[in-house]
């Protein structure tokens, strides 16, 4: 049952909660992962390509390790830093178009510019072909800025695909700054149970399990190249932050996560938001968006 909204949250967050649309069975039949991404496009693009000109963002594309690659250059850039920041869409819909939303405004916080790939699709091409995605532009950027130089950022099933290109490297970026990362695709974790209803954009059985299948094919969704939570974490593990929120789904995976990297030695923290719901980042309007990606931002410039 969906809760009513906090009133210790801004008056935009308390709308978009009330006015939240019931969440609905998603199909993994490609016509109809295609017919969502469409309409998801045409939805989001116009909205964020208006934020990223109004933010001053030169946005072009090339071809990094091979890989088709958007890159986001504010006008204030300064040094010689960049980000590298994977999509969300659960590993099956989304695209740097979409996210430009959370990577003009990082880019504008940390005048840094901003790669993000156009990484492989489920059911298409399935799992490895994202994370190998991901490691040609990484080692790209690394021969290009130094490791010392990048940050790895990413949202939901990009925040997952980031830890996954993470634990498989040897040159480890200074940061990771993950946003209500996807880091396991069982239903484990206690919110998945706890918060059904209260989170405005997810549902395991609804939303997830479909989207976690399709990118795993015939693989056991706890295997840890699936689900970087069962991972061993190397103790050079860089510097993480983890945001997340009283609503999203994936809050307890998220203090999952942070408590086992913590264990392991690594510094990580964990910055919870009252009353906000998954990857919160990505609304434009949103003032704890913005307190959020700015706390991210000076994270990132350290």
């Amino acid at each position: 049952m969906r809760l009513p909204p906090p009133t210790t949250i801004s008056p935009q967050a308390q709308t978009l909660l009330r006015d939240a649309p019931a969440i609905t069975a998603r199909s993994i039949e490609l016509s109809a992962i295609q017919e969502r991404r469409q309409a998801s496009a045409a939805f989001y693009v116009p909205v964020v390509k208006a934020l990223a000109d109004s933010l001053d963002m030169t946005i072009t594309e090339e071809m990094i390790g091979g890989v088709r690659t958007q890159v986001v250059t504010p006008a204030n850039i300064v040094g010689n830093s960049a980000i590298l920041y994977f999509f969300g869409g659960g590993y099956v819909q989304g695209s740097p178009d979409e996210d430009l939303g959370i990577t003009a405004r990082l880019a504008h916080l940390t005048c840094s510019r901003v790669y993000a790939p156009y990484y492989a699709l489920a059911p298409e091409r399935p799992y490895p072909q994202a994370l190998e995605d991901g490691l040609k532009v990484y080692q790209a950027l690394v021969a290009r800025y130094g490791a010392p130089a990048l940050t790895v950022s990413g949202e939901s099933a990009g925040g997952g695909l980031a830890l996954s290109l993470l634990l498989k490297i040897t040159q480890q970026p200074a940061k990771a700054a993950l946003m209500s990362p996807w880091s396991d695709l069982t239903k484990t974790g206690d919110t998945l149970s706890t918060l059904v209803g209260n989170d405005p954009w997810l549902h395991y059985e609804l939303t997830l399990e479909p989207a976690a299948r399709a990118y795993a094919g015939a693989r056991d969704l706890a295997a840890p190249e699936l689900s970087p939570i069962y991972a061993n974490f190397p103790a050079d593990f860089p510097k993480t932050l983890i945001t997340t929120g009283t609503r999203d789904l994936f809050l307890s995976d998220c203090a999952r996560l942070s408590t086992k990297m913590r264990a392991a030695g690594i510094a990580c923290e964990l910055r919870v938001f009252e009353g906000m719901w998954h990857v919160f980042e990505f609304e434009a309007d949103l003032p704890e968006a913005d307190q959020s990606l700015a706390e991210i931002a000076a994270f990132i410039r350290g």
